[in-house]
This record gives structure tokens, sequence and C-alpha cells, in this order.
């Protein structure tokens, strides 16, 4: 069983509504859910600590002078973005290599071109002016009028020295990389390559001509410039910048500059204006997970809008820790790692149940990443931290168990960070060895707080843990050692019930601990008056003989009140009381009514002769008070043989369930069954006849 069975298997309350959740269980509900969800939407949204803060922005002018309170480093956003611009602006443009394939095409315009010139220039039957206009008109060439008036005169010869000295002189320069950008510097040079053989008018023919025919052949490539600028700026390692103590951040008069607002909200001394935006994104985000908590708690947990201490304090746990997280936990600090998360999951775990212990740390990992900015890391660290710690605590019957959980805690946090810290080449080994201690740290600090919360919440909060039933079992406890020294009897018959309830308990899955806790004080009331109980009376001395049988049902009926006047006084915890009030129900005090019956007929009130009650609530209580029965009529009756106390374990179970005592509690016919095959198996081992030795046989003799 779960170290928090005392507080989860057999604690199902009657509900109110026997059809589902009520009316009035849904209003409590809402509000509670309202104001889960005010408090801790205004524990996310407001800054508590420090108080006095400064409320600057960029653009504001500084009314005093604003000095460091201690020496911070700190990772600068700003700075680090500055050094990766200037590292992105240092990468020069990168251009395609040259293509060739423009190169050839523009000499084979050139070619063209020049075809064409020449035919005009043979054209015998074109006048001088078409001519001119004809050449005027080639597309991608604008040549002066002097020019074109050159070209026309041009001996034949020249000219054909002309066109092929232009083509030359276009394939010469389209050989060399020309960017967009050098493209006028490329023409320029074009009258460099014309050979010095042509005359000065040859040579001005040449250059015109090449000039327009020189294209870009290498193109700005955005893609790779791009890139290698992202590339650049990510090889930059964050700028980190140190304030010393008592360094002036802002004089009186200075205009506030996004780097004084990034130091100042370092230092923890800025006030950020709240954003509207924030507000509603925190409101939505709260709402959705008290929405995920309610329903989960609807489907799994009902019986919680019922007992409301435990309701209270799950809500009173998550708050404190979200404000503990609010106060730690940032997507900058170290100290984020010191979170103990898992003394949430562990106090849980111990005190409400391991089921929703897991559920809320799921949920509590989530708040613990918004808080962080999104923090994958943190959010991940908290979640298998408190996992590890939830899953860890099966058994918590020594205080070994909460620094062995601490461990494990340890080892996952220090798991977590190793996981998310070595794939990065540029890690920092210093802050890789903070944050490992830290992890570990965190461990130790769990186990701590929930050590000190277990004690302290578990009596706050009467709630029932395993340690606790632990120190009730001892039989050196003051209530034990009186029912021992004073009733006898009755301590050896609680022994024996304990046994037969704690067997019992096991085979149905109910908290075999708690059973056996219970059955072992459930009669302490007759410590008040021990020699009225057949338990612990002589032989032939029956007291209730010189009583009338009102007066002796209502002495016998007492114990059930004095015993939990004695648990108050002893403060035993509420679940070990409920085995007080309930392990006889309300039934009736069969022999002394039938006493009744037979003195003053028709004039007795069966009432007063019934147990005050309630009828058993639970599976433990419901096993108790039939264990109860059944090893007394056994011990009674005596029965020789294994049928006849199997019939009489099956005639006293079904006895009570027609007088209606297990009415209220949850035992199923499979239960009942399991738990008469657990009775009968104890008591034949109990109550087997004895062989009479041949000495006894003649002593007796």
């Amino acid at each position: 069983m779960s170290a928090v069975a005392t507080n989860n298997v057999d604690q199902r309350r009657s509900m109110p509504d026997k059809k589902g959740v009520t009316w009035w269980i849904v209003v409590r509900a809402i509000l509670a859910g309202l104001a889960f969800v005010l408090v801790v939407s205004s524990i996310l949204i407001f800054e508590f600590l420090p108080v006095n803060r400064i409320i600057l922005d960029e653009g504001d002018v500084s009314d005093s002078d604003i000095r460091a309170p201690r020496e911070t480093t700190y990772v600068s956003q700003i700075l680090t973005e500055e050094a990766k611009d200037r590292a992105a602006a240092a990468v020069k443009d990168i251009y395609d290599p040259p293509d060739a394939r423009v190169a050839r095409q523009q000499v084979t315009k050139a070619r063209q071109i020049l075809d064409y010139v020449d035919s005009v220039r043979q054209d015998s039957y074109a006048s001088p002016e078409q001519q001119r206009q004809w050449i005027e008109a080639i597309p991608d060439l604008s040549l002066p009028a002097a020019i074109i008036d050159q070209i026309l005169s041009l001996p034949e010869e020249s000219w054909q020295a002309v066109q092929a000295e232009a083509i030359s002189v276009v394939d010469q320069a389209m050989r060399e990389e020309i960017r967009e950008d050098q493209l006028d510097q490329a023409r320029r040079r074009a009258s460099t390559l014309v050979c010095l053989a042509l005359s000065e008018v040859q040579a001005g023919i040449v250059s015109e001509l090449a000039r327009d025919l020189i294209k870009p052949n290498s193109f700005y490539n955005a893609k790779k410039t791009d890139e290698a600028r992202q590339l650049a700026r990510e090889n930059v390692a964050p700028v980190s910048r140190t304030i010393a103590e008592g360094e002036i951040i802002l004089r009186e008069g200075d205009i506030v500059t996004s780097l004084d607002v990034e130091a100042l909200s370092a230092l923890g001394l800025r006030q950020a204006k709240i954003e509207w935006q924030g507000v509603i994104g925190a409101v939505i985000f709260v709402l959705l997970i008290t929405i995920v908590l309610g329903l989960y708690i609807f489907r799994f947990h009902q019986e919680y809008w019922v007992r409301w201490p435990s309701m209270l304090l799950l809500l009173l746990l998550l708050v404190l820790f979200i404000l503990m997280a609010k106060l730690m936990v940032s997507d900058q600090a170290t100290r984020s790692y010191l979170l103990p998360t898992a003394a949430l999951s562990m106090l849980l775990t111990v005190l409400l149940g391991p089921q929703l212990a897991i559920t809320v740390t799921v949920l509590f990992s989530v708040i613990v990443g918004f808080m962080a900015g999104g923090s994958l890391e943190l959010a991940i660290y908290a979640l298998v931290g408190g996992l590890i710690a939830s899953l860890s605590l099966c058994r918590v019957e020594r205080l070994s168990a909460f620094f062995g959980a601490g461990v494990y805690v340890a080892l996952a946090n220090l798991a977590v960070i190793l996981a998310f810290h070595l794939p990065k080449q540029d890690y920092d080994a210093v802050q890789l060895l903070t944050l490992a201690g830290f992890s570990l740290v965190n461990g130790g600090l769990s186990a701590s707080i929930t050590l000190a919360g277990f004690y302290l919440l578990g009596t706050l909060f009467d709630i029932t843990t395993s340690l606790q039933l632990m120190e009730l079992a001892r039989p050196t406890h003051p209530l034990l050692r009186q029912l021992l020294l004073k009733a006898p009897g009755t301590y050896h018959h609680s022994i024996l019930v304990s046994n037969l309830a704690e067997e019992a308990a096991g085979r149905i899955g109910a908290d075999a601990l708690l059973v056996r806790v219970g059955a072992y004080y459930h009669d302490i009331g007759k410590t008040v008056r021990p020699y009225f109980f057949v338990d612990n009376q002589v032989e032939g001395a029956n007291v209730h003989e010189r009583l009338d049988p009102r007066t002796s049902a209502q002495i016998i009926i007492s114990h059930v009140t004095d015993g939990l006047d004695m648990a108050k006084k002893y403060r035993l915890p509420s679940k070990v009381r409920d085995f007080i009030a309930q392990h006889h129900g309300t039934s009736l005090a069969t022999y002394f009514y039938q006493q009744a019956l037979e003195s003053d007929g028709d004039e007795v009130n069966e009432e007063d002769f019934r147990y005050p009650g309630p009828k058993p609530q639970t599976k433990g209580t419901a096993i108790v008070m039939l264990a109860d029965s059944c090893e007394a009529a056994v011990r009674a009756e005596r029965p020789d043989s294994l049928e006849s106390l199997e019939e009489l374990v099956r005639k006293i179970i079904g006895g009570k369930m027609l007088d209606g005592q297990l009415d209220e509690c949850d035992l199923t016919l499979h239960d009942l069954d399991e738990v008469r095959g657990a009775f009968v198996s104890i008591l034949q081992g109990v109550f087997h006849p004895r062989i009479k030795y041949p000495e006894e046989a003649k002593v007796e003799g």
C-alpha cells in the first residue's frame, strides 16, 4: 500500500446526493476555483519584493542618482544583440561566381549587332540619314551621332578591323567578374583593352561599341549572404556585463536608455509597468490550469469537495509553492534550480495520495515554465524531479524514506541539467558545475521541507499518516498500556480483532495498517468500567445480574462515547476515532434488549438499546465491526468443526447486512466473501480443538 493509503483508500464519504454531484458541491467548487484563480493570478502579475522599486522606461529622465546596491554579473541581451549585429554587418555581400553563359550571350549579341551594322553600311540604296536612323534604332546600343557618322564613313578594311577588335574587347571584358555595382568601372576599363595598333578613330568606335555590350556576369546571392550573417550572429558568445557595488547606473537628469533599463532589471530595482495584455494572458493561463485541476478532482477525487480540509490543504500547498516559485524562478537566474518542486510532490503524496500528487506536479511544472518565460528546461527540471519524488515514496514507515527520495530527486535533477547542457558545444563548465551543485542541494532541501511539513500539516489538517499509525501501533502507547493493565481480556480481544481485520483488509485492497491500528483502539472505552464487559469478568461473576437491562445496556453502549472522549484526550487522529465510533454502528444490544422485553413487554423503546453510531462509513471500519462480532461469537460458541465455524461467520456477516449496518460503506459482495474467508482462516487457527495429553487427563481425573 502507498504511504498515504490512510487517507485515500477507504476514505470515500457518503455524498449528500445519491445520484452524484449536488448543486452545493458545484457551488463550492466554483467559489474555490475563482478564489484560486484570483490569488494565483495576483502572484503571477504583481511583484512583491522588494517593495520600493524604480518605475523608469526607455526615454524617461532620471530624477536622482541610482547606484547598484550590490555587485552583479548578468548576460546583457542588448550588448549581445549589438555584438551580433556587428558580426553580421562585418560579413560582406556574397556574389555568385561569374556566369560564362552571360559572356557568351554578350559576345554573340556583339556579332549580331556588328553584322547588322555591316549590312547597313553595305546598303547602297539607303541614304546616309536612313542608315544613321537604322543604327540608332539598334536595341541595347546607344551610340553618339559622331560615332555613327564615323562608322558609316569608315573604309571597309578599317571597319573589318573595328569589328574584330570590338568582339575581342567584349570577350576579354566579360571574362572578368563584373558585379552590378562594378558595371560602370568595367565599361570605363574597356578602352584599355583596345589594341594599340588601331587608329584613334577606330579605337574610339571600338570603345563605344564594346561599352554598351558589357553586362554584369556576377549577381548578389541574398540567401547565402543571409545564411553567412546568421552564422556570424550565432557564433557570437553571450556578452556579460558586470556592475560593481555602488557603481552609478544613472545620474540625475540622464535620459534612460535600453541598456540602463536592462541593468535596473538585472539588479531587481525596476518595477515594470503593468501591461493589460500580460494580465489577461496570465489570468487565462491560470484559469486553464484551474479548470484542468478541477475536472480531475471531480472525476477521480470527488470526496475532496466534501472533506474540505483536504481541499484546503491542496490549494494552500499549491499557492505557497507558486509564491515560492515567484520569488525564485527567473529565465536567467541560477537560483531557479533551487526551487524544491519535489517537496510539493512528496507532501501531496504522503498527505493526499500519489495520483493527485502526480497530476498537481505536472500542472505546477507548467506554471514554472510559464514563470520562466517559457523555459522548457526549467519546466522539465521541475517535472522530472517531482515525478521521481512522488513515485519513489512507496511506503513511508521510516524517516529514511524521505531522504532516500531526496537522493533520487537530486540524481534526477542532475540528469536533466546534463541532458540540456552537454549537447551545447560552447557550454560554460563553471556554470554547469554550479547548476549541478544546485540540483544536489535541491534534493536535500526538498526532503527537509517535506519532513517538516509532514508533521506540521498532518497535525493541522488532521491527516492520518503512516508514521503516525506506526507510532500508535507501538504497545508502549499510554492508551494501549491502560488497556493491557485495566482490561487485559479486552486487550487480547483487540489484538485478535486486529489480526482478523488486517488480513481481511489486505485481501480486498483496504489500508491494512490503518485497520490494524483502528482495531487496537476500538474498545479503549472499556477501560473506564472494565469489569462490566465479559472480556474482563472472572468466570461466574457477572455484575449485570444485579442491574436492570436498560442500565446494563447503557453501560455497555457507553464504552463507545467513553472511548471517543479518551481518544480526543490523547489526540488520536480522526481516522482512528472513526473505528471507535463506528465499530458497533447502530446495532442493537440484543441480549439486554431481550431481557427488557421479557420483563417490561411492550413498554421497551428499542432506541434505548441501540449504539449511537454512525454506521461504518468505510471499508476499514466495516471490517473491524465484522471482525469484532465474529471474534466474540466464535469465542462464545466455540464451534467444533470448520463447517460450523464457517456457518457462524457467515451468519454474523449476514446479520449485519440484514440489519443495514453495511449500507453506508462501499463493501461489495465479493469483498464480503473475501472477508469471510480471511476470518475463517485465522479463527480456525486460534480456536482449533486442543488435544488433552495423558498428563493433563490424569491431573483432571
